[in-house]
């Protein structure tokens, strides 16, 4: 009699970790276009040293663990790690700033855990908040989208880029200036309308800002072609944005002196669908039954407005991505997956008994 050999039921495809990981990469590639259309250079520079360094820092750290090198460094998800960052990050900042984002994200939010898999936050978003919290000035010099500019000055060229990436040049004040977000938390009576026409950083814009609304709606289009390819569900980023929108919407209260700013305004600005489909959809750092994703997008909307609303940062992605994270395991004891062969979810507790 032939012994039958019972396996558990997988789910098979094409989708090595590798494959999944330059997916997730090609897809940052029309925001990245359209950054690099309205603010120059910068953010090419800024992908290009990221994805480098997070590569070394991820080579170096598993060669002092005795690590293969070359195997888990062609997973690409080091290079994913300094993408994201690059992204987040201002143009034309120092690349000093930039070797300290990615050994933080790279080194400690990673590899100090064990590497892929184990790292209970996520690690472009603890670089981030690392920069953001020790150099917030270099980490609050955006440039202007050359449209808002005045007419004598124009965004640096690839030389110019160089030298001001690489020390030998200074970031100069007439291609700077507040971002939308930053303009709402500095706004000094005026009304929304008027806050519109006296802020540069609006000109030609039609909701958030020339430049910055079509960031975030190029990354929206690779969020979207994500969630085709079947690389995450839409839980976590319908939860993050529609609780943004509901917020928004509800303390908006028709444009007066002390409105945070329009639902557009917050979907359209800042690191919104950067953070939606690129940083809240990791499948280490967030839930694992889709009603867990849902509530951990949701709460991270909710600390995205009331961090940019009440809080001192006017862009509060990466924190609500990392304070979620605290909250993951919390939330997956309470909202397991239903195991193969059960007709509903049990609790851990459930399971025990």
């Amino acid at each position: 009699m032939a012994l039958m050999r019972i396996t558990s039921p997988h789910a098979t495809g094409s989708n090595r970790t590798q494959k999944v990981m330059l997916t997730v990469c090609l897809a940052t590639l029309p925001g990245l276009l359209a950054m690099t259309w309205f603010f120059g250079v910068g953010p090419i520079i800024n992908v290009v040293l990221a994805g480098l360094y997070a590569m070394l820092w991820e080579a170096l750290v598993l060669r002092l663990r005795k690590r293969p090198v070359g195997f888990f460094l062609r997973d690409g998800s080091a290079l994913l790690t300094g993408i994201l960052l690059g992204l987040a990050l201002p143009p034309y900042c120092p690349w000093w700033l930039i070797l300290i984002g990615t050994g933080f994200a790279v080194a400690i939010a990673k590899q100090l855990y064990g590497g892929l898999g184990q790292n209970p936050f996520n690690p472009a978003m603890v670089g981030y908040v690392v920069l953001l919290i020790s150099f917030p000035v270099a980490m609050t010099q955006w440039p202007l989208p050359e449209a808002a500019l005045a007419a004598s000055h124009r965004l640096p060229s690839l030389t110019e880029s160089i030298s001001l990436v690489f020390g030998t040049g200074t970031v100069a004040d007439a291609y700077t200036g507040a971002t939308p977000l930053d303009a709402f938390r500095q706004n000094n009576g005026l009304l929304v309308q008027d806050l519109y026409a006296d802020a540069s950083v609006f000109a030609h814009g039609q909701w958030a800002g020339i430049g910055f609304e079509w960031v975030n709606l190029g990354f929206l289009m690779g969020g979207l072609f994500l969630l085709q390819q079947r690389l995450f569900t839409w839980h976590a980023p319908v939860g993050m944005l529609g609780a943004l929108v509901l917020l928004s919407a509800v303390f908006y209260d028709g444009g007066s002196s002390n409105s945070a700013g329009s639902p557009l305004m917050h979907l359209l600005s800042g690191g919104t669908m950067l953070g939606a489909f690129f940083i809240v959809t990791d499948p280490v750092t967030s839930c694992t039954s889709n009603r867990g994703r849902l509530i951990f997008g949701i709460g991270v909307g909710v600390l995205v407005f009331c961090i940019r609303t009440w809080g001192n940062y006017p862009d509060a992605v990466a924190f609500g991505v990392l304070l979620m994270n605290f909250a993951a395991p919390f939330i997956d004891y309470y909202t397991p997956p239903r195991t193969y062969g059960h007709e509903r979810a049990r609790s851990v507790r459930e399971k025990a008994e």
